[in-house]
């Protein structure tokens, strides 16, 4: 196994640890008062951080630059040059 698959391991082992401690019921307010299971919202907000995780760890596309006119417009002298 890879340290990877050891890491998500552990953390998921954790994390059900976690939850099934914190089954009981809460009051909070949310634009009023609202009844919920702890593990309801521990849930949502691990599954709402793993998205805008993912979300912020992607690749950024890289924009190729494009020939300008100024690069066409270039002498020989000054293409060979650069070549």
């Amino acid at each position: 196994m890879n340290l990877k698959t050891i890491t998500i391991i552990i953390i998921s082992v954790l994390l059900t640890i976690v939850l099934m401690n914190n089954r009981e019921e809460v009051y909070f307010w949310f634009f009023g008062d609202v009844r919920a299971s702890k593990l309801l919202i521990l849930v949502l907000l691990f599954v709402a951080g793993f998205i805008v995780g993912i979300w912020v760890a992607r690749p950024i596309k890289k924009i190729e630059p494009t020939i300008s006119d100024e690069a066409t417009s270039l002498s020989d002298a000054d293409r060979e040059y650069i070549n």
